[in-house]
């Protein structure tokens, strides 16, 4: 089982050059983040006619996550549990079907800046309830992978300039000790796993020549339970989709699982 992650930056805006990849790519599974729109305003018949059951949390201009998937959804959460307040379409969870089913979340993690404000609050806040709910998806002892834009580069090697990310959301030290308090649950990153090389970065901003200087970060995770890492078979990024054209500043990475 493939299991891609990918924050497409407007899924309608780049609706052909994803659709693209996703005819060459042929994921099993797709956790999208950024989607910029609401559940009716998804293309679904577009990945409909490639084969794809989809499921939707949306919200208008912002935020966004979808999971599509080559065998049908089930036990669908939209939301990220323990703050009935927050409206932030970021979360959404689902068991895919099948002989061995994994259950999968797309994450679409806050960015956090600028820090010294309620944003900054707000990510952190989220990262503690991101640790409560895997607390919980840990003890039904079941294959789980939360995949998705964390918005955290988890160390200096993440960066190919890390001084330019000190006063960053993304490379703040509780941002990172954050991350690290996830995967000290037990989870596996994914990456680290199968490869672990530096310089597998996977976005680039559009500003300043990013790609063209190779000025990138490792912000997209797969997070794995013992159950998921122990069929993990690889992990591949899919940079060159960076230089398509309409490209979204993020590039998929994809998760094979030996079930």
């Amino acid at each position: 089982m493939r299991i891609a992650t990918w924050n497409v930056n407007s899924v309608n805006a780049r609706l052909e050059t994803v659709v693209r990849w996703f005819e060459e790519a042929k994921p099993d599974v797709a956790c999208l983040q950024e989607i910029k729109c609401v559940d009716e305003k998804f293309p679904a018949e577009a990945f409909e006619r490639l084969g794809y059951n989809v499921a939707v949390h949306g919200q208008k201009t912002y935020n966004g996550v979808a999971l599509l998937s080559k065998t049908p959804l089930e036990d669908v959460r939209r939301g990220l549990p323990g703050d009935d307040t927050d409206e932030q379409a970021r979360y959404i969870e689902a068991v895919v079907s099948g002989p061995e089913p994994v259950r999968v979340a797309s994450i679409y993690l806050p960015n956090g800046n600028p820090v010294a404000t309620e944003k900054f609050t707000y990510k952190l806040a989220w990262m503690d309830r991101l640790n409560a709910h895997a607390r919980d998806l840990l003890g039904l002892e079941e294959r789980f992978v939360l995949a998705g834009d964390y918005n955290v580069i988890p160390e200096p090697r993440d960066a190919e300039f890390p001084a330019n990310w000190t006063e960053d959301a993304l490379f703040q030290p509780q941002s990172r000790a954050a991350f690290r308090a996830l995967k000290n649950l037990g989870l596996t990153e994914a990456y680290l796993q199968a490869d672990g090389a530096p310089g597998a970065y996977t976005f680039w901003d559009y500003q300043a020549g990013a790609w063209q200087r190779n000025n990138g970060i490792r912000i997209d995770h797969a997070l794995l339970s013992p159950q998921a890492a122990d069929r993990l078979a690889g992990v591949s990024i899919h940079r060159d989709v960076r230089a398509w054209d309409k490209p979204s500043d993020h590039v998929p990475l994809v998760v094979e699982l030996d079930l």
